[in-house]
């Protein structure tokens, strides 16, 4: 399938659960819409996605390697796309669990990779443009070769 194709594809589906949340839907098919354009963005490492599903000040926590907090905010995430644009990663991305309460949701996703696993923990919030990733903190392993 080309890139085309599965952009497109990935339109038609956004409009559909838009077209239904329209209808009154449930927030789960919401949370889900913004969360599968993050996995989008991830899979053809598309700024564009992340941008259009992360708030302005949304960061990004992790724990680095001597074991102290570490924080990207969203530009210094950005920049880490640039040189892959466009190009499609390996792996199976899907989202584990949503749990929502009110206008906060709270979003498990894992991002298998050939060489390193990663789960992310999003927390959103329903804002008056929509249900928005305001933060995430992620866990990543590398994989160990036999």
């Amino acid at each position: 399938m080309t890139l085309r194709r599965i952009v497109f594809a990935f339109l038609l589906v956004a409009t559909s659960l838009a077209a239904r949340a329209a209808q009154g839907e449930p927030d789960e098919l919401l949370v889900r819409q913004a969360v599968e354009r993050y996995l989008h963005g991830l899979k053809f490492n598309d700024v564009a996605d992340f941008k259009a599903v992360f708030e302005r000040d949304a960061k990004l926590y992790f724990v680095k390697k001597d074991g102290s907090a570490g924080q990207l905010t969203q530009e210094q995430w950005y920049k880490g796309f640039e040189g892959s644009a466009g190009k499609q990663e390996e792996g199976a991305l899907a989202i584990v669990a949503i749990d929502i309460t009110g206008n906060a949701a709270a979003v498990k996703v894992r991002e298998d990779y050939p060489n390193a696993i990663y789960t992310d923990y999003l927390t959103l919030l329903k804002l008056p443009a929509g249900w928005r990733i305001v933060n995430k903190v992620y866990f990543g392993e590398r994989r160990v070769k036999p």
